[in-house]
């Protein structure tokens, strides 16, 4: 490859963020920020002058700023200008021009530019990289949210429509009674239920089609059918056959997750090769003495897939199935009855608690994956 090629290909993404932040703050300082009657001495001119400075001092490496310190203090900047325009837009809700939508865009490019600089850092501890990984998906969320509040405050949209974080957290709040017992209902019966009887069930029958393999050809493509029923259509049969309240959700569930563990637990289980079982054999060990020491540990990175896919297809299945039938209470439930009510902003703090549950759910079952497979090549990796 020729030196030409090799330039062209390279391509410096912090110089390109730290232009194009100087070229928005340069619109955001020429152009009306939240109409012709505001001054130029208005809060956002603040956050101008605080990116200006930060682009300076990091990106040009000017005295004490070429280390992590510069790194840190351009963080701070960031997060003071990113504070001040979502403090200033509250007080000018719909009244947003090109200037504010500029800084907008200059401390979008900040923080995309801090995370650039932070991914480069070099740790000097376990401790330091994980802390590390776990900052950069922090910043890259909040970074999100803050986005979200100033685009819907400052264009005016609608609450029916979208409604700010700032609103969904008020929501979220003063509804902590009722979006408990929500919770109750759908997450810690439903959802554990139906997902505890789902995987047992197919873990199970995963053994017994391995153990007896003509099941393998008839079961299989049964299971198949079933895993593609539409949850519309078996939501309402669940209801009738189980009733109104959560069994009725858990059915639902463990039609969901039932083929999925099944499928990966049957893949699992013929994922050791024939040279170990050959040497199994050669140790005299009956079936269940190589099903125990050899394929289900090797069957357990597969198994383990399928139960972080089912985690997340739990709760999705409860609150469906909670759309066609339940008590007065549920997240479903809420979710159907509040968007009638236009009351959106419960609608997404039902969604956030929705969220962060199955994001939890997800990571326990990944740091009990971490802690069964730690043989493996992807965790010691």
């Amino acid at each position: 490859m020729s030196t030409t090629t090799a330039s062209k290909q390279r391509f410096d993404m912090p110089a390109a963020l730290a232009w194009f932040i100087v070229a928005m703050v340069i619109v955001g300082l020429f152009s009306p920020v939240f109409g012709p009657e505001m001054g130029i001495m208005d809060v956002p001119r603040l956050a101008i002058c605080l990116v200006i400075l930060a682009i300076a001092g990091v990106r040009y490496e000017l005295g004490f700023m070429r280390n992590w310190m510069g790194d840190l203090v351009f963080g701070l900047v960031t997060a003071t200008a990113a504070w001040l325009l979502v403090s200033t837009v509250s007080n000018h809700p719909g009244e947003a021009t090109l200037g504010f939508w500029a800084l907008t865009a200059a401390a979008w490019a900040a923080a995309w530019l801090f995370v650039e600089r932070l991914s480069l850092w070099k740790a000097a501890s376990p401790a330091a990289a994980r802390l590390i990984n776990l900052a950069i998906p922090a910043i890259f969320g909040v970074t999100l949210l803050m986005l979200w509040q100033i685009g819907v405050t400052g264009a005016g949209v609608p609450k029916v429509l979208l409604p700010a974080p700032s609103e969904i957290w008020l929501r979220l709040t003063t509804s902590v009674p009722t979006l408990w017992a929500d919770f109750q209902q759908t997450f810690l019966k439903a959802v554990l239920a139906g997902y505890a009887i789902g995987c047992g069930s197919a873990f199970l029958t995963a053994i017994l089609v391995d153990r007896v393999p003509f099941l393998r050809r008839g079961l299989l493509p049964v299971g198949n059918l079933v895993s593609a029923l539409p949850i519309i259509g078996v939501a309402p049969i669940m209801v009738m056959w189980f009733g109104f309240d959560w069994p009725s959700k858990a059915a639902v569930v463990i039609i969901m997750t039932f083929f999925p563990m099944l499928v990966n637990t049957v893949s699992g289980l013929a994922a050791s090769g024939t040279m170990q079982r050959d040497l199994m054999r050669t140790y005299a060990s009956s079936y269940w003495q190589t099903l125990f020491k050899l394929r289900l540990p090797m069957a357990m990175p597969f198994i383990f897939n399928a139960l972080k896919i089912n985690s997340t297809l739990a709760m999705i299945g409860a609150i469906v199935a909670e759309f066609f039938g339940t008590p007065i209470v549920g997240m479903g439930f809420r979710i159907s009855t509040e968007v009638g009510r236009m009351n959106v902003d419960m609608v997404w703090a039902e969604i956030a608690v929705a969220a962060l549950a199955g994001s939890v759910f997800y990571g326990l079952v990944a740091l009990l994956e971490r802690a069964v497979t730690f043989w493996h090549p992807s965790v010691r990796g």
